[in-house]
Protein backbone atom coordinates (compact mmCIF):
# COMPACT_ATOMS: atom_id res chain seq x y z
CA UNK A 1 0.00 0.00 0.00
CA UNK A 2 2.73 2.40 0.98
CA UNK A 3 4.66 1.71 -2.10
CA UNK A 4 1.42 2.35 -4.51
CA UNK A 5 0.98 5.73 -2.73
CA UNK A 6 4.62 6.54 -2.76
CA UNK A 7 4.57 5.74 -7.15
CA UNK A 8 0.79 7.45 -6.73
CA UNK A 9 2.68 10.59 -5.52
CA UNK A 10 5.71 10.79 -7.85
CA UNK A 11 3.30 10.44 -10.68
CA UNK A 12 1.44 13.29 -9.78
CA UNK A 13 5.08 15.38 -9.18
CA UNK A 14 6.25 14.51 -12.28
CA UNK A 15 2.58 15.53 -13.97
CA UNK A 16 2.78 19.06 -11.99
CA UNK A 17 6.33 19.64 -12.89
CA UNK A 18 6.13 18.30 -17.00
CA UNK A 19 2.90 20.64 -17.22
CA UNK A 20 4.98 23.75 -15.78
CA UNK A 21 8.09 23.20 -18.07
CA UNK A 22 5.66 22.92 -20.44
CA UNK A 23 3.92 26.29 -19.83
CA UNK A 24 7.42 28.07 -19.16
CA UNK A 25 8.83 26.97 -22.31
CA UNK A 26 5.53 27.77 -24.75
CA UNK A 27 5.47 28.73 -27.64
CA UNK A 28 7.73 26.53 -28.94
CA UNK A 29 6.01 26.67 -32.70
CA UNK A 30 3.63 29.08 -34.43
CA UNK A 31 0.43 30.59 -32.96
CA UNK A 32 -2.82 31.58 -34.42
CA UNK A 33 -4.88 34.32 -33.22
CA UNK A 34 -8.15 34.33 -34.83
CA UNK A 35 -10.25 37.64 -35.55
CA UNK A 36 -13.74 36.79 -35.71
CA UNK A 37 -14.53 39.65 -38.24
CA UNK A 38 -13.17 40.76 -41.52
CA UNK A 39 -10.18 43.06 -41.87
CA UNK A 40 -9.60 46.65 -41.23
CA UNK A 41 -12.26 46.93 -38.02
CA UNK A 42 -11.44 47.64 -34.62
CA UNK A 43 -10.78 44.69 -33.52
CA UNK A 44 -8.66 43.59 -36.49
CA UNK A 45 -6.49 46.84 -36.30
CA UNK A 46 -6.14 46.20 -32.36
CA UNK A 47 -5.41 42.61 -32.80
CA UNK A 48 -2.70 42.64 -35.17
CA UNK A 49 -0.39 45.12 -32.77
CA UNK A 50 -1.33 42.47 -30.24
CA UNK A 51 -0.06 39.56 -32.69
CA UNK A 52 3.28 41.40 -33.29
CA UNK A 53 4.34 42.62 -30.08
CA UNK A 54 3.77 38.72 -29.22
CA UNK A 55 5.62 37.41 -32.45
CA UNK A 56 8.76 39.34 -30.68
CA UNK A 57 8.17 38.58 -27.24
CA UNK A 58 7.79 34.67 -28.31
CA UNK A 59 10.33 34.29 -31.24
CA UNK A 60 7.45 32.53 -32.69
CA UNK A 61 4.83 33.73 -35.63
CA UNK A 62 1.66 34.77 -34.06
CA UNK A 63 -0.40 34.97 -37.59
CA UNK A 64 -3.70 36.61 -37.79
CA UNK A 65 -6.49 34.35 -39.07
CA UNK A 66 -10.14 37.03 -39.88
CA UNK A 67 -13.06 34.09 -39.32
CA UNK A 68 -16.00 36.62 -40.22
CA UNK A 69 -19.25 36.15 -39.58
CA UNK A 70 -22.73 35.96 -37.81
CA UNK A 71 -21.64 39.04 -35.57
CA UNK A 72 -18.47 37.27 -34.57
CA UNK A 73 -19.95 33.60 -33.43
CA UNK A 74 -18.02 31.92 -36.95
CA UNK A 75 -14.56 32.75 -35.76
CA UNK A 76 -15.54 32.38 -31.98
CA UNK A 77 -16.96 28.82 -32.62
CA UNK A 78 -14.11 27.82 -34.78
CA UNK A 79 -11.75 28.90 -31.14
CA UNK A 80 -14.28 27.10 -29.05
CA UNK A 81 -13.55 23.76 -30.99
CA UNK A 82 -10.09 23.86 -30.87
CA UNK A 83 -7.29 22.06 -29.58
CA UNK A 84 -7.41 23.19 -25.92
CA UNK A 85 -3.08 23.72 -25.93
CA UNK A 86 -2.84 27.61 -26.51
CA UNK A 87 -1.41 27.74 -30.09
CA UNK A 88 -5.30 28.44 -31.16
CA UNK A 89 -6.46 31.91 -29.29
CA UNK A 90 -9.49 34.06 -29.79
CA UNK A 91 -9.37 37.82 -30.00
CA UNK A 92 -12.87 38.79 -28.57
CA UNK A 93 -14.84 41.90 -28.14
CA UNK A 94 -17.72 42.80 -25.77
CA UNK A 95 -20.03 41.55 -28.72
CA UNK A 96 -18.69 38.28 -29.16
CA UNK A 97 -18.89 37.65 -25.60
CA UNK A 98 -21.27 39.90 -23.47
CA UNK A 99 -23.59 40.54 -26.05
CA UNK A 100 -23.77 37.49 -28.45
CA UNK A 101 -25.37 35.43 -25.91
CA UNK A 102 -28.40 37.87 -24.78
CA UNK A 103 -29.07 38.57 -28.30
CA UNK A 104 -28.97 35.29 -29.74
CA UNK A 105 -31.29 32.47 -28.30
CA UNK A 106 -29.15 29.71 -29.92
CA UNK A 107 -25.34 29.57 -30.91
CA UNK A 108 -22.99 27.42 -31.84
CA UNK A 109 -21.16 27.31 -28.54
CA UNK A 110 -21.98 27.61 -24.75
CA UNK A 111 -20.51 31.19 -24.33
CA UNK A 112 -20.55 30.31 -20.12
CA UNK A 113 -18.17 27.64 -20.80
CA UNK A 114 -16.30 27.16 -24.44
CA UNK A 115 -13.63 29.61 -23.42
CA UNK A 116 -10.47 30.43 -20.54
CA UNK A 117 -10.26 33.93 -20.65
CA UNK A 118 -7.02 35.27 -20.73
CA UNK A 119 -6.39 39.44 -20.46
CA UNK A 120 -8.11 42.12 -21.21
CA UNK A 121 -6.22 43.82 -23.58
CA UNK A 122 -8.01 47.29 -24.58
CA UNK A 123 -10.85 49.34 -24.31
CA UNK A 124 -12.61 51.28 -27.58
CA UNK A 125 -14.33 54.31 -26.80
CA UNK A 126 -16.61 54.64 -29.86
CA UNK A 127 -17.21 57.75 -32.22
CA UNK A 128 -20.33 58.93 -33.52
CA UNK A 129 -19.61 59.84 -37.29
CA UNK A 130 -21.08 60.95 -40.33
CA UNK A 131 -20.08 61.52 -43.72
CA UNK A 132 -18.88 64.83 -44.70
CA UNK A 133 -22.11 65.48 -46.92
CA UNK A 134 -24.06 65.56 -43.89
CA UNK A 135 -25.14 69.20 -42.99
CA UNK A 136 -24.29 69.00 -39.32
CA UNK A 137 -21.00 69.96 -36.97
CA UNK A 138 -22.05 68.76 -33.81
CA UNK A 139 -24.48 65.87 -32.44
CA UNK A 140 -26.81 68.60 -31.47
CA UNK A 141 -26.96 69.75 -34.47
CA UNK A 142 -27.16 66.04 -36.08
CA UNK A 143 -30.38 65.15 -33.93
CA UNK A 144 -32.08 68.51 -34.91
CA UNK A 145 -31.48 67.08 -38.23
CA UNK A 146 -33.01 63.64 -37.85
CA UNK A 147 -35.72 64.78 -36.41
CA UNK A 148 -36.90 67.10 -39.11
CA UNK A 149 -36.36 63.80 -41.63
CA UNK A 150 -37.47 60.92 -39.90
CA UNK A 151 -36.37 57.51 -41.71
CA UNK A 152 -34.51 59.52 -44.20
CA UNK A 153 -31.02 58.79 -42.97
CA UNK A 154 -29.38 55.25 -42.43
CA UNK A 155 -26.56 53.91 -40.03
CA UNK A 156 -24.12 51.32 -40.90
CA UNK A 157 -22.83 48.72 -38.11
CA UNK A 158 -20.03 46.09 -37.50
CA UNK A 159 -23.09 43.37 -37.35
CA UNK A 160 -26.34 43.23 -36.15
CA UNK A 161 -26.31 43.07 -31.54
CA UNK A 162 -22.76 44.48 -31.30
CA UNK A 163 -21.24 47.40 -29.61
CA UNK A 164 -21.93 50.14 -32.30
CA UNK A 165 -25.64 48.50 -33.31
CA UNK A 166 -26.73 49.04 -29.63
CA UNK A 167 -25.45 52.35 -28.72
CA UNK A 168 -26.84 53.52 -31.98
CA UNK A 169 -30.05 52.37 -30.72
CA UNK A 170 -29.13 53.59 -27.41
CA UNK A 171 -28.59 56.96 -28.89
CA UNK A 172 -32.20 56.37 -30.89
CA UNK A 173 -34.03 55.84 -28.22
CA UNK A 174 -32.79 58.52 -26.45
CA UNK A 175 -33.26 61.50 -28.80
CA UNK A 176 -36.29 60.26 -30.43
CA UNK A 177 -34.79 59.86 -33.91
CA UNK A 178 -35.71 56.70 -36.41
CA UNK A 179 -32.64 56.22 -38.72
CA UNK A 180 -32.56 52.95 -40.37
CA UNK A 181 -30.19 50.30 -39.37
CA UNK A 182 -27.75 48.77 -42.04
CA UNK A 183 -25.38 45.85 -40.99
CA UNK A 184 -22.79 44.61 -42.49
CA UNK A 185 -20.01 41.48 -41.83
CA UNK A 186 -17.52 43.88 -39.81
CA UNK A 187 -16.34 47.15 -39.24
CA UNK A 188 -14.08 46.99 -42.25
CA UNK A 189 -16.94 46.53 -44.45
CA UNK A 190 -19.00 49.19 -42.70
CA UNK A 191 -16.81 51.94 -42.38
CA UNK A 192 -16.60 51.82 -46.21
CA UNK A 193 -20.06 52.32 -47.34
CA UNK A 194 -19.96 55.50 -44.53
CA UNK A 195 -16.78 56.58 -46.69
CA UNK A 196 -18.70 55.83 -49.75
CA UNK A 197 -21.50 57.49 -49.03
CA UNK A 198 -24.24 54.75 -49.09
CA UNK A 199 -24.51 55.57 -45.07
CA UNK A 200 -24.83 58.68 -43.54
CA UNK A 201 -24.03 57.69 -39.84
CA UNK A 202 -21.97 55.36 -38.29
CA UNK A 203 -20.99 54.25 -34.35
CA UNK A 204 -17.14 52.87 -34.46
CA UNK A 205 -14.18 52.40 -32.50
CA UNK A 206 -11.88 55.61 -32.31
CA UNK A 207 -9.61 52.87 -33.01
CA UNK A 208 -10.28 52.13 -36.40
CA UNK A 209 -12.12 55.17 -37.44
CA UNK A 210 -9.10 58.21 -36.20
CA UNK A 211 -7.37 57.99 -39.55
CA UNK A 212 -10.45 58.75 -41.93
CA UNK A 213 -11.27 61.30 -39.27
CA UNK A 214 -7.65 63.19 -38.89
CA UNK A 215 -7.96 62.88 -42.95
CA UNK A 216 -11.47 64.47 -43.09
CA UNK A 217 -12.93 61.94 -45.08
CA UNK A 218 -15.21 61.39 -42.13
CA UNK A 219 -16.90 63.79 -39.33
CA UNK A 220 -16.57 63.53 -36.07
CA UNK A 221 -19.60 64.24 -33.87
CA UNK A 222 -18.78 62.86 -30.53
CA UNK A 223 -17.15 60.54 -28.44
CA UNK A 224 -19.41 57.59 -26.72
CA UNK A 225 -17.32 57.41 -23.13
CA UNK A 226 -17.51 59.23 -20.07
CA UNK A 227 -14.17 61.46 -21.17
CA UNK A 228 -12.85 62.58 -24.42
CA UNK A 229 -9.62 60.81 -25.81
CA UNK A 230 -6.48 61.99 -27.07
CA UNK A 231 -6.21 61.01 -30.26
CA UNK A 232 -9.37 63.14 -30.79
CA UNK A 233 -9.08 65.55 -28.29
CA UNK A 234 -10.86 68.18 -29.94
CA UNK A 235 -14.00 65.89 -30.04
CA UNK A 236 -16.76 66.38 -27.13
CA UNK A 237 -18.08 63.50 -25.34
CA UNK A 238 -22.05 62.97 -25.99
CA UNK A 239 -22.33 63.35 -21.71
CA UNK A 240 -20.82 66.28 -21.95
CA UNK A 241 -22.93 67.93 -25.23
CA UNK A 242 -26.04 66.55 -25.37
CA UNK A 243 -27.22 63.38 -23.59
CA UNK A 244 -26.13 63.37 -20.23
CA UNK A 245 -25.26 59.81 -18.61
CA UNK A 246 -24.38 58.50 -22.18
CA UNK A 247 -21.71 55.86 -22.13
CA UNK A 248 -21.18 53.11 -24.75
CA UNK A 249 -17.62 51.44 -25.24
CA UNK A 250 -16.20 48.58 -26.89
CA UNK A 251 -12.99 46.17 -25.69
CA UNK A 252 -10.74 43.72 -26.97
CA UNK A 253 -10.20 40.84 -24.85
CA UNK A 254 -7.87 37.56 -25.63
CA UNK A 255 -8.99 33.79 -24.72
CA UNK A 256 -8.39 30.52 -25.36
CA UNK A 257 -10.52 27.25 -26.18
CA UNK A 258 -11.93 25.64 -22.62
CA UNK A 259 -9.32 23.47 -21.09
CA UNK A 260 -6.79 25.28 -21.78
CA UNK A 261 -3.79 24.26 -19.29
CA UNK A 262 -4.01 27.04 -16.34
CA UNK A 263 0.23 27.59 -16.96
CA UNK A 264 0.23 28.39 -20.24
CA UNK A 265 -3.46 30.58 -19.71
CA UNK A 266 -1.11 32.62 -16.82
CA UNK A 267 1.81 32.71 -18.83
CA UNK A 268 0.08 34.41 -21.88
CA UNK A 269 -1.65 36.48 -19.59
CA UNK A 270 1.50 37.68 -18.05
CA UNK A 271 3.02 38.38 -21.36
CA UNK A 272 0.34 40.70 -22.41
CA UNK A 273 0.57 42.27 -19.65
CA UNK A 274 4.15 42.86 -19.86
CA UNK A 275 3.41 43.95 -23.46
CA UNK A 276 0.93 46.49 -22.78
CA UNK A 277 3.20 48.19 -19.75
CA UNK A 278 5.48 49.32 -22.54
CA UNK A 279 5.16 53.07 -23.64
CA UNK A 280 6.02 52.30 -26.88
CA UNK A 281 3.27 49.80 -27.39
CA UNK A 282 0.63 51.88 -25.11
CA UNK A 283 1.35 55.02 -27.11
CA UNK A 284 0.52 53.09 -30.93
CA UNK A 285 -3.09 52.09 -29.09
CA UNK A 286 -3.72 55.27 -27.49
CA UNK A 287 -2.57 57.52 -30.89
CA UNK A 288 -5.31 55.38 -32.62
CA UNK A 289 -8.21 55.75 -29.97
CA UNK A 290 -7.82 52.87 -27.96
CA UNK A 291 -7.07 52.14 -23.99
CA UNK A 292 -4.79 49.76 -23.70
CA UNK A 293 -5.55 47.81 -20.33
CA UNK A 294 -4.22 44.06 -19.57
CA UNK A 295 -6.12 42.21 -17.19
CA UNK A 296 -5.54 38.86 -14.97
CA UNK A 297 -7.81 36.05 -16.35
CA UNK A 298 -9.77 36.34 -13.15
CA UNK A 299 -10.74 40.18 -14.47
CA UNK A 300 -11.34 39.95 -17.50
CA UNK A 301 -13.86 36.75 -16.24
CA UNK A 302 -15.69 39.11 -14.15
CA UNK A 303 -15.23 41.98 -16.55
CA UNK A 304 -17.37 40.11 -19.10
CA UNK A 305 -20.09 38.52 -16.43
CA UNK A 306 -20.57 41.83 -15.61
CA UNK A 307 -20.54 43.54 -19.18
CA UNK A 308 -23.22 40.49 -20.09
CA UNK A 309 -25.55 41.41 -17.24
CA UNK A 310 -25.45 44.93 -18.51
CA UNK A 311 -26.43 44.22 -22.26
CA UNK A 312 -29.08 41.95 -21.61
CA UNK A 313 -30.84 44.87 -20.00
CA UNK A 314 -30.66 46.67 -22.30
CA UNK A 315 -31.32 44.23 -24.40
CA UNK A 316 -34.91 43.08 -23.08
CA UNK A 317 -35.84 46.71 -22.15
CA UNK A 318 -35.03 48.35 -25.71
CA UNK A 319 -36.71 45.49 -27.19
CA UNK A 320 -33.61 45.12 -29.47
CA UNK A 321 -33.87 41.80 -31.72
CA UNK A 322 -31.32 40.27 -34.51
CA UNK A 323 -32.06 41.56 -38.22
Amino acid sequence: MLKNIRRMTSGLMACFFAAAVSAQSFPTRPVTLVIPFPPGGGTDTGGRILAEQLSKRWGQNVVVENKGGAAGQIGADWVAKAKPDGYTLLLGNIGTQAINPSLYPKMPYDADTAFAPVSLVAELPLALMVHPSVAAKTAAEFIALAKSKPGQFSYSSSGAGGAPHLAAEMFKDQTGTFIVHVPYRGGGPAIADLLAGHVQLSFMTVLEASGHIKAGKLRALAITGNKRVSALPEVPTLNEQALPGFNAISWLGLLAPAGTPTGIVDKISTDIRSIMSDEAVKSRYVNLGGLPYATTPQELTQMIAQDRQRYAKIIQSKKISVE
